[in-house]
């Protein structure tokens, strides 16, 4: 009987290493605009697959360094590569698509109450205008009770996906804040308080009275801030959703920049959220370790085709199914050191 139980034990030991065994465990590092998507795919995949995605939201600068350096299995960027693919020899392919919105800290004004253009915001963010009373913003705000309050800017103090999307839009709307404070991952803004992270930006817009930032719309429902309104290409005043979002991609051209890496900002149409960004997956054409590669696949092959409600009820955007099918086509690309595609 003794060895009977022994053996079961034994069995049972042996049975929960296999499982153990069999347990996948992926990781990524980088831009910080898709971090509350990646947190819900990554609980939702857990539980169908046993399979645990281990996601450092550090930047996309952040995020290009560790791919680059072969210290994660993808690296997530929403500042595409583009030519610096080919160089460091990396594939790069949309995951998810979000909005980036301005967020104010200023008393008695509410979600969605105030609206900007391009134009004014990007005067805000050069510093050309100081008060929340300005007659540019009041002018676009009629009816709107505005304060004397000084402006506080926060920005992103680290290398940032967003901060790029977001100068990239007020650089094509503004041409004094391109020349000023200029258009990437890293500015130089001349003045205000740095936060690291969408997060870090949140947090400080939320204790900083009369402060505006940048975030992506997520962390702006998340954190409760009062976002801005915008007035788009077509003189439209829109505010931010995933249908907003998804209507910056009708005319997108997915294929004509390498990694299908295209700006989404300032596209035509009624309701389109004029800043709107894909956030990027790369990696490393000869993968080192083929089976973590073929396994981090396996992960943004589950979250196209079962995360699409997770994404919504977010309020980011799907990739389009005929951009999905041209993406994991592209996936064969990537191989071990015999040649032979990880993905099958």
């Amino acid at each position: 009987m003794r060895f009977n139980k022994l053996s079961i034990l034994a069995g049972a030991v042996m049975a929960l290493s296999s499982l153990a065994a069999q347990a996948a465990e992926i990781t990524g590092a980088g831009a910080t605009f898709p971090a509350p998507m990646y947190a819900k795919w990554a609980e939702a995949y857990k539980a169908a697959t046993g399979n645990q995605l281990n996601y450092q939201a550090i930047g996309s600068g952040g995020g290009q360094k560790q791919i680059i350096a072969k210290t994660v299995d993808f690296g997530a960027t929403d500042d595409p590569l583009g030519a610096r693919l080919a160089e460091e020899k990396l594939l790069q392919f949309p995951a998810i698509i979000g909005g980036v919105v301005a967020v104010v800290n200023v008393p008695g004004i509410t979600p969605g109450q105030l609206t900007m253009n391009g134009k004014v915001l990007g005067d805000i963010f050069r510093g050309a205008i100081t008060t929340w009373n300005d007659a540019k913003i009041a002018a676009i705000n009629p009816g709107v009770t505005l304060p004397a309050t000084p402006i506080t800017l926060v920005y992103r103090s680290d290398s940032s996906g967003t901060t790029a999307t977001f100068t990239d839009y007020l650089g094509f709307t503004n041409d004094k804040f391109a020349t000023e404070i200029g258009i990437g991952k890293t500015v130089n803004w001349k003045s205000g308080v740095g936060g690291k992270g969408n997060a870090g930006v949140a947090a400080n817009v939320s204790k900083i009275a009369g402060s505006i930032g940048y975030v992506e719309y997520a962390y702006a429902k998340q954190n409760k801030l009062a976002h801005a309104a915008m007035i788009n290409r077509d003189g439209k005043r829109v505010q931010p959703d995933d249908t907003a979002f998804a209507a910056a991609t009708e005319k997108a051209n997915w294929e004509s920049k390498p990694g299908f890496g295209i700006s989404l900002n300032d596209q035509p149409g009624a309701i389109t959220w004029p800043i709107t960004t894909a956030s990027f997956i790369l990696m490393h054409l000869t993968a080192d370790k083929p089976a973590r590669s073929a396994e981090a696949l396996k992960f943004f092959d589950w979250a196209y085709k079962n995360g699409k409600q997770l994404a919504t009820d977010l309020d980011y955007v799907p990739i389009p199914e005929a951009v999905v099918t041209k993406v994991q086509a592209s996936w064969k690309n990537i191989k071990d050191a015999q040649g032979n595609p990880v993905w099958k």
